[in-house]
């Protein structure tokens, strides 16, 4: 049953069920042998079993089959309702021919067992087995299983055909507004950049002293670039793309050192399979934090750290920038973007100031309840 627990309502039919059995049991006349005892004692057992109906149908379907022929073979006359019941939760999970199997046994071991209780007419033992167990009982309980079953498959049909119908529009409307900004971003902060580019390079070949202004339209242009650029990736980040995870960290901390910036990568603990969604979110919290890092921090370096733990995936990110605790930035669109894809996923993040200066940006991901 693995970690799954019963459940005090699976305790309590398992209860209800088997005082019945002892009930009908103990109304018929029965002395108080060992013989008598074992067939008390199979009667609650058989019902008590049905509480693990749902989390080992097979099992007990074999527990109560085994137990309504053993009191059957001590001579008590009593249906096998415990079957019954196994036989709808075994059905109910799937196991349909393994039920047909068991009860087919079973309708040929009841008799035998009839038989052997003290019964020597053929004819009493087959009607005695038949009172234990109707074969209209028997399919109608595999019946209302299977139903049920049935209805189970649907709604899960129905509910991933929903969620399929939405991400797919999700995917649409990504690429639609990715085309949007494209359409009417793109050219005109291209042509601010050029513009500005031209209007430096003229200045400086004329040995001119550039405007303070005209530089921050050069820096301002260059990064309204980079954004959108950054910003249409994203959007256009869908299934149809090969998705950027884990693999690609190395790429960004060797792209932040092209920038000037000291970066460095320490991976610990062995990699297993990291599911998808965690791969992604990986990639995107390093590629913010180190783009956060060289545009405020500041800083002269930047140590990226990434942890390969039994149920969690640690990724941490420390700079050396001018940040210190009693100036901490304001959570901006980045850091707000992760905490949502972190939480997301079940995971923690935390970004503030460090003691001795900087910033660092943690988050702790989960890996076991999503695979």
């Amino acid at each position: 049953m693995g970690r799954r627990r019963i459940g005090a309502g699976d305790w309590a039919i398992a209860g209800g069920v088997a005082v019945i059995l002892l009930v009908t049991g103990l109304s018929g006349p029965h002395a108080a042998t060992g013989r008598d005892l074992l067939g008390y004692a199979l009667l609650a057992a058989g019902g008590l079993a049905l509480a693990a109906r749902r989390h080992a149908p097979v099992p007990v379907l074999a527990v109560t089959g085994l137990c309504a022929v053993g009191h059957q073979a001590a001579g008590f006359d009593v249906p096998a309702v415990a079957y019954l019941f196994a036989v709808y939760g075994a059905v109910r999970a799937g196991h349909r021919t393994v039920t047909v199997a068991a009860s087919l046994l079973m309708l040929a071991a009841l008799p035998v067992a009839a038989m052997v209780s003290g019964l020597h007419d053929t004819g009493e033992a087959f009607a005695r087995a038949r009172g234990a167990l109707e074969l209209a009982w028997l399919i109608a309980a595999g019946a209302a299983g299977e139903a049920l079953r049935q209805a189970e498959r649907r709604a899960d049909e129905a509910e991933r055909t929903r969620e399929e119908t939405a991400r797919r529009r999700a995917d649409e409307e990504r690429l639609h507004i990715a085309r949007e900004l494209h359409d009417s971003l793109t050219h005109q902060i291209s042509v601010i950049k050029v513009q500005a580019e031209v209007a430096v390079h003229l200045a400086q070949k004329r040995g001119e002293q550039v405007p303070e202004t005209l530089l921050a339209i050069r820096e301002a242009g260059r990064e309204a670039a980079r954004e959108l650029r950054a910003t249409l990736e994203a959007l256009r980040d869908d299934d149809r793309n090969p998705p950027r995870g884990l693999d690609q960290v190395p790429e960004l901390v060797e792209r932040a050192r092209t920038t000037g910036l000291d970066a460095t990568l320490t991976i610990e603990g062995h990699r297993d399979d990291v599911p998808a969604a965690v791969d992604r979110t990986a990639y995107r919290i390093v590629q913010e934090s180190l783009t956060n890092v060289a545009r405020h921090a500041a800083a002269a370096s930047a140590r990226v750290r990434i942890d390969y733990r039994p149920h969690a995936l640690l990724i941490r990110v420390d700079d050396d920038g001018r940040t210190t605790p009693d100036s901490a930035p304001v959570p901006g669109v980045g850091l707000l973007g992760m905490r949502e894809r972190v939480t997301a996923l079940g995971g923690h993040l935390t970004a503030a100031p460090r003691r001795e200066g900087g910033f660092t940006v943690q988050a702790e991901l989960p890996v076991d309840r999503l695979s």
